[in-house]
């Protein structure tokens, strides 16, 4: 099959350091090229890749840093560039929310969307019901839920490399946190349950400079004089140590998380997770298994003192049978069968329609 992926231009695919969209990019693409499919990949410059690299900027945009005053330009243009040679393959997959619904309806090839970010946003809704005709693909049903009418095709979940991380089957001797500090993250909830379960506990994490006055103001002042190493943003070599070495990982979430890569991260280390309920989570964790789901940080106290009593291996097995990058590219793959099916039942409707005519 002959694929285009098309990735944000804001990270490099994979990512340098934090970028979970660009990361499962990159985990779909090289698996579909192992599987032996013809892919391009449309990203910035600095990506590296086995499939063909269609690079519109040479760098990602984050690197370029003050420089830019514009990054929809770039991705207008990468759109644009996508559109005028979407006919030389038989499927395009974007990966750039909605912005190019409005090109995507006038190609004559079959084109799908995997949604990334969060859709409980009233501002999305008209704009998603005038483009109803989109192939849309969730990365959990908990995702779509604020719009179960749109085009959904299929729900994917992410997966990582069966052989990424290296797991660790005996108990760490801290508690993790891996992400972004904001406030929907609550990095703020994971230093209180540490604290109360009085195990250190080690914050590897990416501040955007539009959560910058939130770290300075909430959370730099609970650092202080407290058991918690704050390591800043790591990349993904890193993350085995990181993860595989830790007792737990904390995912104290306060939003309806579209998916949360570093839960599924964490049990391919073998970690289990104490994680909040909310969006993916009932979807991603089984409670009891891989982890507890929990509601608020005494639950998550209580949770901890449980943790023992999980398999570790078990916490591993359940990574492999769930969330690797096989599983996660043939699931996409059935989704791009079904959008070439489903173009072409359109297609041979229409000529049936212009013969009658």
């Amino acid at each position: 099959m002959k694929i285009a992926q098309v990735a944000p231009l804001y990270e490099s695919v994979p990512p340098k350091l934090y970028g979970g969209t660009e990361r499962v990019v990159s985990y779909l693409t090289e698996e579909l090229v192992r599987l032996g499919h013809d892919v391009t990949l449309y990203a910035s410059g600095d990506s590296q890749t086995a499939a063909r690299l269609r690079s519109i900027s040479d760098r990602s945009l984050r690197l370029e840093g003050g420089k830019l005053l514009s990054p929809l330009a770039h991705h207008l243009n990468l759109i644009e560039t996508v559109a005028q040679e979407a006919d030389e393959y038989e499927l395009v997959h974007f990966h750039l929310d909605y912005l190019p619904f409005s090109q995507i309806r006038r190609l004559d090839i079959p084109a799908v969307t995997t949604l990334h970010g969060r859709l409980d946003i009233p501002d999305l809704y008209p704009l998603f019901r005038e483009f109803e005709d989109m192939r849309l693909i969730s990365i959990s049903d908990a995702q779509r839920a604020p719009m179960p009418w749109a085009g959904w095709l299929a729900t994917v979940h992410h997966g990582l490399p069966a052989d990424l991380h290296e797991p660790t089957f005996t108990q760490g001797d801290y508690l993790a946190f891996l992400g972004r500090i904001s406030p929907e993250k609550r990095v703020d909830r994971a230093i209180e349950i540490a604290k109360q379960v009085g195990m250190p506990l080690r914050v590897a994490a990416k501040i955007d400079e539009a959560d910058r006055t939130y770290f300075e103001s909430e959370i730099s002042d609970l650092l202080v004089n407290s058991d918690v190493e704050f390591v800043g943003e790591i990349g993904e070599a890193d993350k085995t140590d990181f993860l595989g070495k830790a007792a737990a990982l904390l995912f104290p979430i306060d939003w309806p998380e579209p998916f949360g890569l570093v839960m599924i991260e964490a049990m391919s280390c073998g970690t289990p997770v104490i994680a909040f309920r909310g969006g993916s989570v009932a979807e991603i964790i089984d409670d009891g298994v891989t982890g507890f789901i929990v509601e608020s940080v005494e639950e998550a106290v209580e949770a901890w003192k449980k943790i023992p009593s999980l398999d570790r291996q078990g916490v591993h097995q359940r990574f492999l049978e769930r969330f690797t990058a096989r599983t996660m590219c043939e699931r996409y793959i059935e989704a791009y069968e079904l959008a070439i099916s489903e173009k072409k039942r359109a297609a041979s409707g229409n000529r049936g329609l212009s013969l009658a005519v």
